[in-house]
This record gives structure tokens, C-alpha cells and sequence, in this order.
């Protein structure tokens, strides 16, 4: 049975294996049912659906932030900004959060970066889509520094709202 993954858009795809000039496996999704197909994900590796629906193979990353810390961010999003279309995604020590107007394009609004791994403290961003800085800028005092609970709180309410672009 060859490895496949739905899409939240509902399109299945398909793993596929070739070969690099120097024989080594390399390994690609397609929507596409034909050609060499893998029956089992590879060791150390996982499929990766990114915020853009694209779907992609790659090798796991170190968790770095606990899976409560990932649904501590899920559930605030789902509390605080209900009627927002949110996606939450990890990337090493960052939780993302990414908002869409329409449900298909999502941009990268809030990232909450664990600065302490002993005491478990984050550091809150928000995306700046200014076009002379487009990049991610300190929300909170004291260093942007803080509990994880607690800025979610403070935060997630803005997500999609005209109140966001006033947070600094």
C-alpha cells in the first residue's frame, strides 16, 4: 500500500522515490498515483503538510517545544480569535501562528519562541508588513518575555482584527 496524505483541501498525494547522479533514494509527494511509489515513510523522516496546503517529506525535527506548549497556543487560538481561520505550526523552538481572510493564502501573524527552556518562558512576536522592515517584532515589555498562557491570552484576541497592526 503506498504512502499517501490528504491535504486539509482534500487532495491526496502520493510518495514518491528516485535517484540522485549519486544513487542515493530522494523522495518527493505528487498528486500524481504513477511511477515509483514508496510503501513505508522512511526512518527518520515524516510527512509535512506546511501552511500552504503543500505537502512535503522531510526529516524530523528536535521537539524542541512540548506538544502541551503546541496546544496551549491551538486552544487559545480557538478561544480567543473563534471565528478567525487560524493554522498553528512548530518550527524548532517557534510556535507559529498564521491567519487567513479567505481560508487559502495564510500569513504568518504571531510567533511565540521559547526563550527559556528552564523555567519555559516565551518571547512573543508579530509579523510587521511594513515593506521596509517585513519581519517579526517584540510585543511584549521587559524583554518580550513571559509565560506561555498568559500571552496567548493577551494576544490571540487580536488575530484578525484591525487592533492587531496597533500591538507593539
Amino acid at each position: 500500500m503506498p504512502v499517501t496524505h490528504v491535504n486539509r483541501y482534500r487532495d491526496t498525494y502520493y510518495l514518491h522515490v528516485g535517484r540522485t547522479k549519486t544513487g542515493k533514494p530522494r523522495y518527493w509527494f505528487s498528486t500524481k498515483a504513477d511511477g515509483d511509489l514508496v510503501d513505508a515513510i522512511p526512518e527518520g523522516y515524516e510527512v509535512y503538510e506546511n501552511p500552504d496546503a503543500r505537502v512535503y517529506l522531510r526529516k524530523k525535527p528536535p521537539q524542541i517545544v512540548t506538544p502541551e506548549e503546541v496546544t496551549v497556543v491551538e486552544e487559545g487560538v480557538q478561544r480567543f480569535a473563534p471565528d478567525q481561520n487560524c493554522l498553528v505550526d512548530v518550527r524548532k523552538e517557534d510556535i507559529i501562528v498564521y491567519h487567513s481572510k479567505r481560508g487559502n493564502m495564510y500569513q504568518k501573524m504571531l510567533r511565540f519562541t521559547l526563550h527559556d527552556k528552564k523555567d519555559r518562558s516565551f518571547r512573543v512576536q508579530r509579523w510587521c508588513f511594513k515593506g521596509s522592515i517585513d519581519d517579526w517584532i517584540d510585543l511584549w515589555a521587559s524583554g518580550s518575555v513571559g509565560e506561555l498562557p498568559v500571552l496567548v491570552q493577551t494576544f490571540c484576541p487580536h488575530l484578525g482584527r484591525d487592533s492587531f497592526y496597533d500591538l507593539m
